[in-house]
């Protein structure tokens, strides 16, 4: 089993910046993508990017490609994501996501969750 933590979510203004972080613990980390996603109230939880265990891939939505930066620390366990230039509609609850293997951009592909942490962009 892994346990998932994400925080750094908060209020900012458009074109400002936040990082989120995802603090992975539970059994051994390795060999596992991570993903973030995000969620509006009636809405899909959506792709945002995904990382490959080695961190050598990386792949985004479209959305949020030059914008947001996804890297992970296997030392510590953890997933980052840089958030730059956010967009109100960028609001969501933001979630990190763990799945043993290679990336994958459908929810249901992923085994393990967070719990969230929300994000707001005022205009």
């Amino acid at each position: 089993q892994v346990q998932l933590v994400e925080s750094g979510g908060g209020l900012v203004q458009a074109g400002g910046s936040l990082r989120l972080s995802c603090a992975a613990s539970g059994r051994t980390f390795s060999g596992y993508a991570m993903g973030w996603f995000r969620q509006t109230p009636g809405k899909e939880r959506e792709f945002v990017a995904a990382i490959t265990w080695s961190g050598v891939i990386t792949n985004y939505a479209d959305s949020v490609k030059g914008r947001f930066t996804i890297s992970r620390d296997n030392a510590k366990n953890t997933v980052y994501l840089q958030m730059n230039g956010l967009k109100p509609e960028d609001t969501a609850v933001y979630y990190c996501a763990a799945r043993y293997g290679s990336i994958r951009y459908g929810r249901v592909e992923y085994d393990y969750w967070g719990q969230g942490t929300q994000v707001t962009v005022s205009s």
